[in-house]
């Protein structure tokens, strides 16, 4: 398979580097991909597009991808107000778009359990829950989608929290997502359930990024060849 790499700063490295060894030809790569100042020419003769950018950036650079048949995944996080936008352009140009706030297949299981674990701890009220994260200096988003998706989950299960926010929030109804940024931290995050009896915590951590690009490379062999808007459930069935 061929593909092209939209931004190449740590993870589109990372990609590069691993996709030989999982049977793939990086074919294309696009190191600077701001908003619409790359030639969707570049992406002749490739099978799929990996993208990885900026906040910014990203919404354009998929719909380009899609303007030109190009099926694409995306791991940029920080624009959830564009995704209804470009998800609805996958669907009206029968594109194929797959989409993750996180490719690593360990968070992904995570996922899973945190949802299940809402529904149960619905039932307990006496347990207070928080969502905690923490990465590297250099990332742009906060909180990072991996633990927006994880508050999401929560949300959708246990019916004393309404939506989550950014901490500190006072309402009780508020789950709290506390984000922390340290040296050179890959991504850590932890879902914790307190009494006054016992602490629960769901923790998953990312030693490097090579989890994260294998998640993204496998989601790129997948995608080929479908229509629709996708992401790691689809992949995993989760």
């Amino acid at each position: 398979m061929k593909i092209a790499i939209i931004g190449y700063g740590r993870m589109g490295r990372t990609i590069a580097t691993l996709a030989p060894g999982m049977g793939h030809e990086v074919s294309q790569v696009i190191e600077r991909a701001g908003q619409g100042d790359w030639d969707t020419g570049m992406l002749a003769g490739c099978d799929v597009a990996i993208e990885f950018t900026t906040p910014d950036a990203a919404p354009d650079n998929i719909l380009r991808c899609l303007g030109t048949g190009i099926p694409v995944v995306s791991g940029t996080t920080g624009w959830a107000h564009r995704f209804p936008e470009v998800a609805a352009a996958a669907l009206r140009l029968n594109g194929a778009f797959f989409y993750a706030s996180n490719f690593s297949i360990g968070v992904n299981l995570c996922f899973a359990l945190n949802r299940y674990l809402a529904l149960w701890m619905d039932a307990h009220p006496e347990y207070a829950v928080e969502v905690y994260e923490t990465h590297h200096i250099h990332k742009k988003d906060a909180p990072s989608g991996t633990a927006i998706t994880l508050a999401e989950g929560i949300i959708a299960g246990l019916s004393r929290k309404s939506h989550w926010a950014a901490a500190p929030a006072g309402d009780e109804d508020v789950l709290q997502v506390f984000s922390f940024r340290e040296g050179e931290v890959p991504g850590t995050h932890e879902v914790v359930y307190r009494s006054a009896t016992d602490t629960i915590t769901l923790r998953h951590e990312a030693h490097s990024r090579t989890g994260f690009a294998r998640g993204a490379l496998l989601a790129a062999a997948w995608l080929p060849g479908r229509q629709g808007v996708f992401g790691m459930e689809d992949l995993l069935g989760t």
